[in-house]
């Protein structure tokens, strides 16, 4: 750690708070609805380092490869731990006779398989070029940032479902089923754009 410039610190610092988000999310700590909302600040904290190391990098000049390849990856650690783990808390509702948490729960997996596909995909992509003979390091754009920042806030709202869900279901409902598509559609078509502008650096003789 003592290496590593004060932004990739951070990054580190919010890869190591994933596991604390899926613990509260998974072990009931019997303190009811706290135990999402824990997780929910907890994911909040980490989701603003990721705010903070790029603000910090672009002012001091601390922008370096680890970081443009760390930074990414700690956010997809980030969002997928706390799709699937969510996909596995709330399929217990698919064991109910309530529609409209089944439904829910069939989007919110469908959403999660669709990202993780695509980050699977750019990763990917990020490999390949840089193991390119032009050596290249592609950095976030403002699609994926969109992206990722759509994704955060889904998971927030989600964390958050049902100690809230009761008070105004149909607001919710409305909410995050926006939110849920338009991260989605975020989703793809960052992924696109990534593969569009970076298409030329695969050579698929090699």
């Amino acid at each position: 750690m003592s290496k590593l410039n004060l932004p990739n610190k951070l990054t580190v610092i919010r890869l190591a708070m994933v596991p604390v988000v899926l613990l509260f999310l998974v072990v009931d700590f019997g303190i009811g609805p706290w135990n999402r909302i824990i997780a929910a600040l907890v994911f909040l904290a980490a989701a603003l380092t990721d705010m903070a190391d790029g603000k910090i990098a672009r002012k001091r000049n601390l922008i370096t490869d680890f970081g443009k390849f760390l930074d990414p990856l700690a956010d997809k650690f980030l969002v997928i731990a706390g799709l699937i783990t969510l996909c596995f808390v709330d399929s217990l509702a698919l064991q109910t006779d309530e529609t409209d948490k089944k439904v829910y729960c069939y989007a919110l997996f469908v959403m999660t398989v669709i990202v993780i596909f695509r980050e699977l995909a750019v990763t990917s992509l990020r490999l390949v070029v840089a193991s390119s003979r032009e050596n290249v390091v592609i950095a976030a754009n403002i699609f994926g940032k969109i992206k990722t920042g759509s994704q955060i806030t889904f998971v927030l709202l989600a964390m958050v479902a049902y100690p809230f869900v009761y008070l105004c279901p149909i607001a919710f409902y409305i909410v995050i089923y926006f939110v849920m598509l338009f991260a989605t559609v975020m989703t793809i078509l960052s992924g696109i754009t990534y593969f569009k502008g970076y298409w030329k650096y695969i050579n698929p003789e090699k």
